[in-house]
Formats: C-alpha cells, structure tokens, sequence
C-alpha cells in the first residue's frame, strides 16, 4: 500500500504550526516530497547489499533481505525494447502508461529475447564495451542466437539509453527486466471561493513507497523544511530522529 501524499502533506503541516514554525507551500512541498522519496529509494539498494552479506533467520516476516527485496518490488518492471537498426534497441521510456524524463530504467536486470526457432526465451549476457568488441573478432568467441551477448551504452546528448545485442540478426522479441525510479510526488489542490487551498485527489500522485516508510518520509520532509524555514532547529530534530531509525533498522 502506497503512503497518501495529503497525508503527509497535512501531518507536516500540522506538525510546523502547532511548534509555530512557518509554512511550506505546496510546491516546495512537491519538490521536498519527491527528493525525500528518491532518497529513501535509492538507500534500498545499499540496505539490501548490507544485509546479504549477513546470516538471515528463517521465521517468516524477519528476513531482512525479503523485507527491502519487497519494497523495492513496486519497482519492477518487464517491457520490450524497440529496435533501432543494426542491433542497437532502445531501453523503455515509458512504463504503464506514465511518461519518464529520457528513460525509465534505473537498474538494469535480465535482458532476454523471444526466439522463435528455439521455443523459449534465451538470455543475453551482459558484456562490457571492450569485452563486446574484442569477442566479434574471433571466430571461437563470437556470439550466437543461442549464446548471444549485448553492451550497454547511454548517449549522454540525448539522454538515451540503448543496448547493441550481437549476433544483429536479432532485430526483435528483446525484453528487458529493470527497476524504475519512482514517479514525482504531487499534492495537488484547487482554489475555493475563499481562496482556500483544497485538495485534489484526482490529479494528485501519491508516495509510491511502502507505507512502512510513512513516519521516514515526514521526518526528512519536515528537516528539509527546517532548511526552507531556516530554522536549524526542525533540522537538528528531525535528522536525530532520522538516524536514529536507520540504527535501529540496521542493528
């Protein structure tokens, strides 16, 4: 279940008038909200690679590897990739219908391609560029359609990912299995007739991390605002409270 960004939104809200602190507005809220989410995102990843390096129990809702591997599962995604000719494809821009800034692909995973003459998917093996190149040059070590290889390769100008798959008689079935950066966060409101700000849940973009994360979330959104507000204070408070969690989360 994701966290309900109005939620969130009202807590801190509440929380800086009731210690008298200030206000954000909403879209220094939606700036904060959506970089508190990346953060906690990409801590993931460090988090998970910790705790594979440690003994884990059995019991069922312990297993610490499980636990992040579960919060990062929202994130998965599997979609074909478009061919752009000799053997270049495109990584996703997109997933489910929500547009990304240049590609949606944060971490790549499995790359397979569908090939008819075999019946099945067939794994492509990630090289690096040196490693690519130097295989096509040899007989014994170039790649086939039943041991096919590919490089993966952004065009910083253009901001576009691609992978060139070898053998080029490959041209498609290729799918891609990668971990998404969550969307943008957004509270989104109406004006009334008072001039008052009032929700819109329809238009609006909820967190779409773990709603464990609920009290992490509005603890670093409320010491990012202690920045905005300039009041070292809501920083100091929250930052130890958010330390804090990540010791115990840890230990």
């Amino acid at each position: 279940m994701a966290i309900n960004v109005d939620y969130v939104y009202k807590t801190v809200l509440s929380i800086l008038n009731k210690e008298q602190r200030g206000n954000i507005t909403p879209d220094e809220f939606n700036k904060v909200a959506t970089q508190v989410q990346l953060d906690i995102f990409e801590r993931y990843f460090d988090d998970l690679n910790q705790q594979v390096r440690v003994d884990q129990t059995s019991r069922e809702y312990a297993n610490r590897v499980l636990d992040v591997d579960e919060k990062i599962a929202v994130f998965k995604v599997r979609s074909s990739c478009d061919y752009l000719g000799n053997g270049v494809f495109k990584l996703p821009v997109s997933y489910n219908g929500n547009s990304t800034n240049g590609t949606a692909v944060y971490k790549l995973g499995v790359v397979t391609y569908n090939d008819p003459s075999i019946g099945d998917s067939v794994e492509i093996e990630r090289l690096t560029s040196k490693q690519f190149y130097e295989n096509q040059r040899s007989d014994l070590t170039r790649s086939s359609r039943n041991f096919p290889t590919y490089v993966y390769e952004n065009e910083t100008q253009t901001n576009r990912k691609t992978i060139t798959v070898s053998p080029s008689t490959i041209t498609s079935g290729v799918v891609v299995d990668f971990i998404r950066k969550p969307r943008d966060v957004e509270w989104r409101y109406q004006t009334g007739t008072l001039g008052q700000l009032i929700y819109n849940s329809s238009t609006s973009l909820d967190f779409e991390l773990n709603a464990s994360e609920t009290v992490n979330v509005i603890t670093r959104i409320l010491a990012y605002s202690g920045v905005i507000l300039e009041d070292p204070q809501i920083v100091q408070v929250a930052a130890s409270k958010t330390q804090q969690d990540e010791i115990n989360q840890k230990s």
